[in-house]
């Protein structure tokens, strides 16, 4: 079994022990707010940008950390880092020295421990694989729960995500959408890095909305078109006569992103590829100073 096989299966225990966890440094309440993160963690810090401002908890921005723009006035900036070593991360933070800060990290032992007010241990849900899975999905656990938006049975949906059959044809497609709404725009940006990552597949990722203008003249037989939540009213029946396979599923749409991980191992394997090794790619970027 890959390293990244063990950490998707793992994901209901680490997401049980996020769920428990009470952090000193989250944002409160009425706090303005910016998010940063690079590559899954943008798209994380995307989704919980999207589920707090839809809580009405304040307003909420979730930047690339290389495109964090120090001079906007934040009540705290939040970085979310797995490895705590990438250097746009502490860059930014660097720059928001101004400002309240908190970090989510794998690993404490890092640059990040020092670089930010705050710092939340998530060691347990740290990765062996390049191929981040379970501490992404883990951060936005304990984020939701923070917000009061974690379902009840969030654990269990994950527990089933592990079971339920994927999308029929998904494994013999050459081309892959996906699609979200509000905060699950930052799934299925997440979806889409993660087949591309692991299997270096075509996959392609957008509003659900903006599907309709321009997207969908890629889309074939030889296609899935995935959802993450309800898809807008009228969009399943623009899809059917192309011919593509449709997934919507009545997950909570994390765990569904959990079966976009397995997708992403299964078209690895089945290409002959290491998914805990993709190519040109590192655990973190870490940049020479200049």
């Amino acid at each position: 079994m890959s390293h990244v096989e063990h950490e998707i299966a793992s994901q209901p225990d680490c997401w049980r022990k996020a769920l428990e966890l009470e952090p000193a440094g989250l944002p409160e309440r009425g706090e303005r707010v910016a998010v940063l993160g690079c590559g899954t963690s943008l798209f994380i810090a995307q989704a919980y940008a999207g589920l707090r401002e839809r809580a009405g908890a304040g307003e909420t921005d979730a930047f690339a950390a290389s495109e964090f723009p120090e001079a906007r006035d934040y009540d705290r900036v939040l970085a979310i880092s797995r490895s705590g070593t990438t250097t746009e991360v502490l860059a930014a933070l660097l720059r928001a020295a101004d400002t309240p800060t908190t970090a989510l990290t794998g690993d404490l032992a890092t640059p990040i421990s020092t670089a930010a007010d705050t710092v939340v241990d998530l060691e347990f849900a740290d990765e062996r694989s390049v191929v981040q899975t379970r501490f992404a999905t883990t951060a936005l656990a304990l984020l939701r729960s923070h917000l009061g938006l974690a379902p009840v049975d969030l654990v269990a949906q994950a527990e089933r995500a592990l079971i339920e059959p994927l999308p029929e044809r998904a494994r013999s497609a050459r081309q892959f959408t996906f699609l979200g709404s509000g905060w699950t725009i930052g799934l299925a940006n997440e979806a889409a890095l993660k087949l591309r990552e692991a299997s270096g597949s075509w996959t392609e990722s957008y509003p659900a909305m903006e599907y309709r203008h321009g997207p969908i003249s890629v889309t074939g037989s030889d296609s899935v078109v995935w959802f993450f939540g309800e898809p807008p009213a009228g969009l399943v029946d623009q899809v059917r006569p192309t011919g593509a396979v449709l997934s919507v599923s009545t997950l909570d749409p994390l765990a569904d992103l959990v079966r976009a991980q397995r997708l992403a191992v299964e078209l690895a394997a089945a290409r002959g590829l290491d998914p805990d090794r993709p190519r040109n790619l590192t655990r973190s970027i870490v940049l020479p100073r200049p």
